[in-house]
């Protein structure tokens, strides 16, 4: 792994951090589409560190008061569901990186374009609070995209910031759960062997700027209106997956650009 790739996934990843400690999510979805549009590393490995990193970045958040404000019952009901499709997409992962790259590509391009549609488009007044099948739900779907991408997001921010509850137990809720799946993840990447081989350990560094992010966001949260942080969000993210799926539906369509 180059000198130039290193810094620009630290780069990256302090970045994710920041937008993740702000919002409750962004971590895995930044860092993806930031790794994938600069061709950085591939993306089984890339999903390995940006376990590591999420589960790095969730304990500092939950260590320093986080945790009071989860909202437990639902996340309980999340993690029940989302752990078991966690392990099949992570299995899943290995069949598609071998065999359907480009769909690969295009199929987190899409979920990027999604992510950053809901929040170009938030829902409007409140909505009654989801019962426990659809909380469940959509748990086994966000584990589903954690276990392919490390990106357990869109489902699940989808999900609870149409719920009438505080922004600060929204984020806090978000990141507890990302964190347990961030971990159960690396458990099964220690259990099928699949460590990230040693030419890419250099974005273990990546650690200390992720704490640092962390650290600087929960001092310093943005100077800007909330409506237009979440337009910059949008704009980031939407952007990043017209990137990412547009060369890869060329590639698929076998069109020359």
């Amino acid at each position: 792994m180059t000198l130039g790739a290193s810094a620009a996934f630290l780069a990256v990843t302090a970045v994710a951090a920041y937008l993740q400690t702000v919002t409750g999510f962004a971590f895995g979805l930044v860092t993806m589409a930031g790794v994938a549009l600069f061709g950085l590393l591939p993306l089984p490995e890339a999903a390995v560190f940006v376990g590591l990193l999420t589960f790095t970045n969730a304990s500092q958040m939950l260590s320093t008061g986080g945790w009071q404000q989860v909202a437990k019952r639902p996340w309980i009901i999340v993690v029940i569901a989302s752990l078991p499709a966690l392990a099949l997409g992570y299995f899943l992962l290995e069949w598609l990186a071998d065999t359907r790259v480009q769909a690969l590509k295009l199929l987190l391009g899409a979920v990027t374009i999604l992510a950053s549609l809901q929040l170009a488009f938030p829902p409007k007044g409140t909505v009654p609070v989801a019962g426990p099948m659809k909380t469940a739900l959509v748990g086994a779907l966000s584990g589903l995209m954690g276990g392919l991408f490390s990106t357990a997001g869109p489902p699940l921010v989808h999900h609870f910031y149409r719920q009438p509850l505080p922004v600060a137990v929204v984020r806090e809720t978000l990141v507890a759960v990302f964190g347990l799946n961030a971990l159960v993840r690396l458990v099964l990447v220690a259990a099928s062997g699949n460590i990230p081989d040693p030419a890419y350990w250099p974005c273990l560094l990546a650690i200390p700027a992720v704490m640092a992010a962390t650290a600087v966001a929960r001092k310093f949260p943005p100077p800007v209106s909330p409506s237009l942080f979440r337009q910059g969000i949008f704009l980031l993210l939407l952007l990043s997956g017209a990137s990412l799926g547009g060369p890869a539906l060329f590639s698929i369509l076998g069109v020359t650009r």
